[in-house]
C-alpha cells in the first residue's frame, strides 16, 4: 500500500513540541529530507500546527505536526498554544526539542504527555552551539528515566537516531488494529448495506464504507452492496444467508427486521466505535440514554467540517430521535471539528460520530476526557442501535 492509500487519519501522528526558536521546523526539514517546514530566526514564525503527510523509511506512512512554541506570549500567542494543546491530543508520538538549560515548561509538556500515556522522545538540539549538554541531559534523564537524543537539526547531525528512537515507541497495535476483526475471515459471504442518500458524496462513497470495503477485500471475502430499497433483492441473491451485514446506522431497524438470522449485524459507525475509540465506555454509556430528562443537555460531536445538509445526521435526525424518545425540552449542542470543550461537566451524554477523519489517539484522549470528568459518552452507530431498541442484537468488533 502506498502512502496515498492510506487515509491521514490512519497514520502515525508524530507531534514536534518544543519553545519558539528550539529548532523544531528544522528538526522536520530534516526529518523529511525536504523544506517542509518555514525556518525563520524570528521567534513565532509557526503559529497554526502544520500537519504533513510523509512516510519514513522503518515506519511507513506518518503525519508530522509542527507546532507552534508552548513559549508564546500575548493574546495571539495564547491561541496559538491552544492550537498546540489540541495537536497533543492528535500525537501518538511526541518529540519534545531542548535548546537550553531552563526545561520547566518542557517538564510539564512531558509530564502530561506522560498522563496519556503518550511515548515521549526528549531531544536535546542545536549541540554544536551549546557549550554544553550534560545539565540539560541531566535534568532530562531524570524526568525520562532515559537517555535523550543529542541532535544538532541544522547540520542533521543525530537524526537517523530519533528515527530508531520512534520505531522503538511505537504504540503495540500501530499498524495492527483490524476494523471488522474477527467477524470476518476469508470466503465469508458479507453484504455492505449504503444508502446514497442527500448526504452521500457525489460520485464517491463515504470514507468509511471505503475502508471497510478494502479491508474486506484484503481478507479475501466475497462482498456484495446495495443501497437500502435493494435490501430485498440482495438478500434473494444469496444461496446462503450472508455471514455479516454491515450497515449504515441510520437504517439498522429496517435492515434488522429483513436480516435473515443467521446473519450478524453491525454498522460502519459501531465498527468504526470500536476501531477509534473506547468501545466499552460508548456501549455501557448508550443506557444513560434512557434517563435523560428534557432538563438534560446533550453534546454532539462531529468529526467532519462540512457544510450541513438537509437530514444532516449530526444536526437533524439524531437530534430528532433524542427528542422523540425524551421530549422537545432537550438541550443539544453540536461541535464539529477540533471544536470540543474542555470543561463537559455541564453535559448529562456526550454523542461523538464514527470519527473516520481522527485518528485512534485523538477519539481515545475525547473518551479519557469525559471519564475524567464522570460524563457519560457513547457513539452515533451506539446510540441509534440504543433507540431502536436492538443494542443487544448488534455484534461488535472482538
Amino acid at each position: 500500500m502506498s502512502i496515498n492509500d492510506t487515509p491521514r487519519a490512519n497514520r502515525l501522528h508524530i507531534g514536534i513540541f518544543g519553545k519558539r526558536n528550539s529548532g523544531k521546523s528544522t528538526l522536520i526539514n530534516a526529518l523529511t529530507g525536504h523544506n517542509t517546514a518555514l525556518v525563520s530566526e524570528i521567534a513565532g514564525t509557526t503559529t497554526d500546527p502544520v500537519y504533513k503527510t510523509i512516510e519514513i523509511y522503518g515506519i511507513g506512512p506518518c503525519v508530522l505536526i509542527d507546532t507552534a512554541g508552548f513559549d508564546d506570549t500575548g493574546y495571539l500567542g495564547q491561541m496559538r498554544v491552544e492550537k498546540t494543546r489540541t495537536a497533543m491530543e492528535k500525537t501518538d508520538i511526541a518529540l519534545i526539542v531542548c535548546c537550553d538549560e531552563n526545561i520547566d515548561q518542557e517538564q510539564e509538556w512531558i509530564h502530561a504527555f506522560q498522563v496519556r500515556n503518550t511515548p515521549v522522545i526528549a531531544i536535546i538540539n542545536k549541540i554544536d552551539q551549546l557549550q554544553t549538554t550534560d545539565r540539560i541531559r541531566n535534568k532530562l534523564y531524570e524526568i525520562c528515566k532515559e537517555e535523550p537524543v543529542k541532535i544538532s537539526a541544522a547540520s542533521k547531525t543525530g537524526i537517523d537516531k530519533i528515527r530508531e528512537e520512534i520505531i522503538r515507541k511505537l504504540p503495540d497495535d500501530y499498524d495492527t488494529r483490524s476494523i471488522t476483526g474477527e467477524l470476518a475471515a476469508e470466503n465469508d459471504r458479507v453484504l455492505l448495506v449504503m444508502p446514497q442518500d442527500i448526504q452521500a458524496p457525489k460520485g464517491r462513497l463515504i470514507l468509511p464504507q471505503v475502508q471497510v470495503l478494502r479491508e474486506l477485500l484484503d481478507k479475501k471475502c466475497i462482498v456484495s452492496s446495495c443501497t437500502a430499497d435493494r435490501l430485498d433483492q440482495a438478500l434473494v441473491s444469496f444461496v446462503e444467508p450472508p455471514k455479516l451485514i454491515i450497515t449504515d446506522s441510520q437504517v439498522f431497524s429496517m435492515v434488522y427486521e429483513k436480516k435473515p438470522a443467521e446473519s450478524l449485524l453491525t454498522s460502519f459507525s459501531i465498527l468504526f466505535a470500536a476501531y477509534k475509540g473506547d468501545i466499552d465506555y460508548f456501549v455501557g454509556s448508550a443506557a444513560v440514554i434512557g434517563r435523560l430528562t428534557e432538563k438534560s443537555k446533550v453534546l454532539i460531536a462531529e468529526a467532519c467540517t462540512h457544510v450541513p445538509l438537509k437530514e444532516d445526521i449530526g444536526r437533524d435526525k439524531l437530534p430528532r430521535m433524542l427528542r422523540k424518545k425524551i421530549g422537545e425540552g432537550l438541550t443539544i449542542v453540536n461541535v464539529s471539528g477540533n471544536d470540543f470543550p474542555e470543561d463537559l461537566s455541564g453535559y448529562d451524554l456526550i454523542l461523538q460520530c464514527g470519527a473516520c477523519m481522527f485518528n485512534r489517539k485523538y477519539v481515545i484522549n475525547r473518551a479519557a476526557k469525559a471519564k475524567a470528568q464522570n460524563v457519560p459518552m457513547t457513539n452515533y452507530g451506539v446510540a441509534i442501535a440504543y433507540l431502536s431498541g436492538i443494542l443487544d442484537k448488534i455484534t461488535f468488533p472482538g
